[in-house]
């Protein structure tokens, strides 16, 4: 094979990848959306039935003191369906970002395979003295896989500390309210 065949199917299989990687993820992040439109259709729902019926037993109330202190039972069930929501969704966009990073390792791995294998084969047809105009664009590839690799790392690192950061949140909200919920009582 010459070397402007070999260019061209090498340049022709990195545009079918690309086309393949980048099928992959619209596919992965319109099953996201749709989670999460689902999940805020549920949630939007579940809030017009809550209102209702909070509306109903607020307008029960005898007297202020009733009307505050129905007022303030509804605090905790609403900080936990509100917790609920934020997990819900911070569970969405974790599978989401894991499952698009699962896709793009696997795709940028074969393509740096095949870049790799392709420079291996234009390498031994290289003209003498080019030595080292190779090893720096195999040193160029080897960087740009690091780079990919520490910030994949770093991705899911700022995944996980989101996650966390909104456990603990949802957490501290819970407590909130089940303190408000219990001053109001006395």
């Amino acid at each position: 094979m010459s070397s402007t065949e070999q260019f061209s199917t090498a340049a022709r299989n990195q545009l079918e990848s690309q086309l393949s990687l980048t099928t992959t993820l619209t596919d992965k992040m319109i099953d996201s959306m749709e989670k999460m439109m689902g999940l805020n259709l549920q949630a939007a729902k579940a809030t017009m039935e809550t209102t209702l019926s909070s509306a109903q037993k607020l307008l029960s109330a005898k007297d202020p003191q009733e009307f505050f202190s129905l007022s303030a039972a509804q605090a905790q069930p609403q900080a936990e369906v509100a917790m609920t929501y934020g997990r819900h969704l911070a569970s969405i966009a974790s599978s989401t970002q894991i499952e698009l990073s699962k896709a793009a390792e696997t795709q940028i791995s074969e393509n740096n395979r095949k870049l790799v294998s392709m420079f291996d084969e234009f390498s031994k047809s290289a003209p003498a003295g080019s030595e080292n105009a190779v090893a720096m664009i195999k040193s160029a590839i080897e960087n740009a896989n690091t780079g990919y690799e520490q910030l994949t790392k770093t991705t899911k690192m700022a995944v996980e500390a989101i996650e966390t950061n909104m456990n603990a949140a949802a957490s501290q909200m819970t407590q909130a309210a089940a303190k408000a919920s219990g001053r109001s009582k006395k």
